[in-house]
């Protein structure tokens, strides 16, 4: 044989191993490749996956709004709910359009849920009105009781589910929860239904990281500028208007 055709032939065999290398490292997951060995070998052009429907579809979806304590039914609840505590005007959204609910169903699943940072030791002793809830139940705990109580008043008195009721009735299951009209024995009504206005409030102008205020619009609602880095370039002009901008902007 040549030398000619051997260094063909050599040729050959190294961009046939090349190739292989080459292929093997992305068939691992870029083992090969995410090495020493990697820079030294020639990668193929990716190609940008196709847009299909499915994946226009998920580029809109807010993966933030996943349930972690509530079950359906408890959200359901608790959706109708904080949307009749802050419902929709003219001023802008509602807490059911803001994801006030999965605001709430986060927390109750860390630490506020578990009380992780309060004083919960016997013994216990009724509160007085500024003390709020003094007692060995957790949030979480107490919105599961005051969920079921809500639904079985509202069984009760209209022979529906809350989410069935019209927002008058509702309206009016949440007033008697308010003024302390619902007989409970393990907490009480009108400590729930503060717990539940408290939390709902604080979904509506917390930062979109947590859950709620979707889009940022509760701080639209009100100009608040939310999380910005510094002032320094407008704290001599005159009174700006800035666009608010969520902590996730700052990643």
């Amino acid at each position: 044989m040549s030398n000619q055709n051997q260094t063909e032939d050599k040729s050959k065999q190294t961009m046939s191993r090349r190739k292989f290398l080459t292929n093997s490292g992305y068939a691992v997951g870029g083992v090969v490749l995410g090495g020493v060995l990697g820079s030294l070998l020639p990668r193929p052009a990716k190609q940008a996956a196709p847009q299909t429907p499915q994946t226009q579809t998920n580029a809109g979806k807010s993966y933030n709004e996943a349930l972690m304590f509530f079950n359906q039914e408890q959200f359901s609840i608790t959706q109708a709910a904080t949307d009749r505590i802050f419902p929709a005007d003219e001023q802008g959204p509602g807490a059911k359009d803001l994801g006030v609910a999965f605001y709430i169903d986060h927390q109750l699943a860390g630490d506020w849920g578990f009380n992780a940072r309060d004083y919960m030791q016997p013994p216990f002793f009724v509160g007085e009105q500024t003390q709020g809830y003094q007692g060995h139940l957790k949030r979480r705990e107490i919105f599961y009781i005051g969920l079921r109580e809500i639904q079985n008043y509202s069984h009760n008195k209209y022979n529906k589910g809350f989410t069935s009721l019209t927002p008058e009735e509702q309206d009016a299951v949440l007033a008697a929860f308010e003024k302390d009209e619902v007989n409970l024995t393990t907490i009480s009504a009108s400590g729930f239904f503060k717990l539940l206005r408290s939390s709902t409030l604080e979904g509506v102008y917390s930062d979109p990281l947590y859950g709620g205020n979707k889009n940022m619009q509760g701080w639209v609602m009100r100009g608040y500028p939310g999380d910005q880095m510094a002032f320094t370039d407008i704290i001599e002009k005159e009174y700006t208007v800035l666009p608010p901008r969520s902590l996730k902007d700052h990643m």
